[in-house]
């Protein structure tokens, strides 16, 4: 029996497997036990295995890769297509099978433990960062409803309250000081967490060549270089910096029909948490460009000017997306005359 492509259908417990041959005709299903599944490929010659890049997939391609496989993950909205019949575990198996033996199918890179670890730091991070927003408006609301109404600003909020706390005469209940005591005490610990991620990715950024290389980019700090690191890897998933910076969702929509072009926003599809920390790191670069007279500066100044402030912090963000594809793919610095600043 010889196997040439397998596809994979992960799950947490029970994994659905069907296999092909070169003729591409099924020979063989299977349904395994999470602890039956490395051994079951073991038992294979080495073979080219698809699936789909979901949770746990860089866990099992790494150790899959190990046994001398080849393995392809591939973007969920990618396999939809090719589901033919109901939806099942075996049919799903056989979309990713089909799939992956499509030749202009984009696949997603493995993920190192290294690169797993800044995700997951970033995810960590991210997380407390949300709670803390969260438990800043919910007290703000609290406080709005005993008639204190506070300006914006963790700052402000870390500073206010136990000013609150000492006031005897805002009309505060003794119950209500001590939930605020409360609130206060969470606040504080979430500043923590958060300082301890951060510190971690900075650290980690610093250990890291590619971070570092990744730093000489405008825009590009610790937490940004490492985040876009982790997603990208070392850019050889993408054939151009474009195919990069559109699978962060930061080229245009296209709606075109009948010859006709029409480009709309961008399409934000992707991660959308590195989308985002690229556009705050290219609002400083944009806001910082005025009044400099470099080349990257003046093309900043130009578009700012004929399509508005967004669109040339869009823009920024593009191009930050690009080059740093460009350094991750090249293994090399950011050599600021060699920017193309044609828009």
């Amino acid at each position: 029996m010889n196997i040439i492509t397998v596809g994979l259908d992960l799950a947490k417990s029970v994994f659905h497997v069907v296999c092909f041959n070169e003729h591409s005709k099924e020979v063989k299903k299977r349904m395994l036990r999470r602890n039956q599944v490395l051994q079951f490929f073991a038992q294979l010659s080495p073979c080219r295995i698809g699936m789909e890049a979901c949770a746990s997939s860089h866990y099992w391609g790494r150790e899959l890769r190990i046994l001398g496989h080849d393995v392809k993950l591939i973007p969920p909205q990618y396999v939809k297509p090719y589901l033919r019949g109901n939806k099942n575990d075996y049919n799903d198996a056989r979309a990713i099978a089909e799939a992956v033996t499509r030749p202009s199918m984009p696949f997603v890179a493995i993920k190192t433990l290294g690169e797993q670890d800044m995700q997951a730091l970033h995810r960590m991070r991210s997380m407390c960062v949300k709670d803390r927003t969260a438990l800043s408006n919910s007290t703000r609301g609290l406080l709005g409803e005993y008639g204190i109404v506070l300006p914006k600003g963790l700052a402000t909020l870390r500073k206010s309250i136990p000013e609150l706390l000492e006031d005897a005469e805002n009309g505060l209940s003794d119950r209500f000081r001590n939930l605020l005591l409360r609130r206060y005490e969470q606040l504080a610990e979430l500043d923590e967490h958060v300082a301890f991620y951060t510190n971690e990715l900075e650290l980690l950024s610093r250990q890291d060549d590619a971070c570092q290389r990744l730093q000489t980019i405008p825009g590009f700090g610790p937490i940004v270089s490492s985040a876009f690191r982790s997603a990208i890897g070392d850019g050889r998933a993408y054939a151009h910096g474009r195919d990069a910076a559109a699978s962060l969702g930061l080229v245009p929509r296209q709606h075109s029909s009948g010859g006709k072009i029409v480009l709309l926003g961008i399409s934000k599809r992707g991660d959308r948490y590195l989308r985002s920390l690229l556009v705050h790191g290219a609002r400083a670069v944009v806001n910082q460009a005025a009044g400099k007279d470099d080349p990257l500066s003046r093309w900043i100044s130009r578009i700012s000017e004929e399509r508005g402030w967004n669109k040339a912090v869009v823009a920024m963000a593009n191009k930050m997306a690009r080059i740093g594809w460009a350094i991750l793919r090249y293994n090399t610095y950011y050599q600021p005359a060699s920017v193309q600043t044609a828009s």
